[in-house]
């Protein structure tokens, strides 16, 4: 399942457009907070995917009966560019463990590049709701090869992605190989650049959000 919030008329379409603008995206604090805020609304409509059970809590003034669900949830995410993203679904999911996973493009002298997984850190995922943040899918590669880190720590009953922008052909390459995934997208761009950047995308996720790195 693809669940694209670009086709679901909300705030999140603001949020999209700051983090997308060469005139605000340059304002760190509010490139993160934005991010963090697309976590939040990530995690509400997650949350409706899962099996709850009725409880009862004592008020002031009675019983009221709420409804609470039962899954035990781990977040993950891809280090560095998806920790606001984690932050808002951790801010939702305030008892979730956490799952943190380095994976980057070592680039090459002739143009090319391969992901470098150098960190992976994870609880056991099995019978979890495993919601892995990463903020720009372009090839899909690092997010594939995380998730194959992740799984060697158990098995999820349900693996969710939540991504700020995701190519079209990222998007169909991690579903090939993971066809079960249940993605949450707050916008789907059609192309990729020669380089595969994201068309029109909003440029480095990393770098917005934390500063500029030295390049390899």
């Amino acid at each position: 399942m693809i669940f694209n919030f670009s086709e679901h008329q909300s705030i999140s379409n603001q949020y999209v457009r700051e983090l997308r603008d060469i005139n605000i995206q340059n304002d760190r604090a509010r490139f993160r907070k934005n991010l963090n805020r697309l976590g939040q609304i990530a995690a509400f409509e997650i949350s409706k995917t899962f099996e709850y059970h009725s409880t009862e809590v004592e008020t002031p003034l009675g019983t009221a009966n709420v409804d609470l669900f039962n899954e035990r949830i781990v977040l993950a995410t891809i280090l560095r560019a998806g920790l606001p993203l984690h932050q808002g679904l951790l801010d939702s999911f305030d008892h979730a463990q956490s799952a943190f996973v380095s994976a980057y493009r070592q680039h090459h002298k002739d143009g090319t590049f391969e992901i470098s997984l150098q960190y992976a850190t994870c609880p056991n995922l099995d019978g979890c709701q495993l919601i892995i943040t990463d903020p720009m899918i372009a090839t899909g590669a690092s997010l594939t090869k995380s998730i194959e880190a992740l799984l060697e720590n158990g098995t999820p009953s349900q693996i969710h992605v939540v991504s700020a922008i995701a190519s079209k052909p990222g998007l169909n390459y991690v579903k090939r190989l993971y066809p079960n995934i249940d993605f949450w997208v707050f916008a789907i761009d059609e192309e990729l650049t020669g380089k595969s950047y994201i068309v029109p995308g909003l440029g480095d996720a990393g770098d917005l959000a934390f500063g500029p790195k030295e390049q390899d």
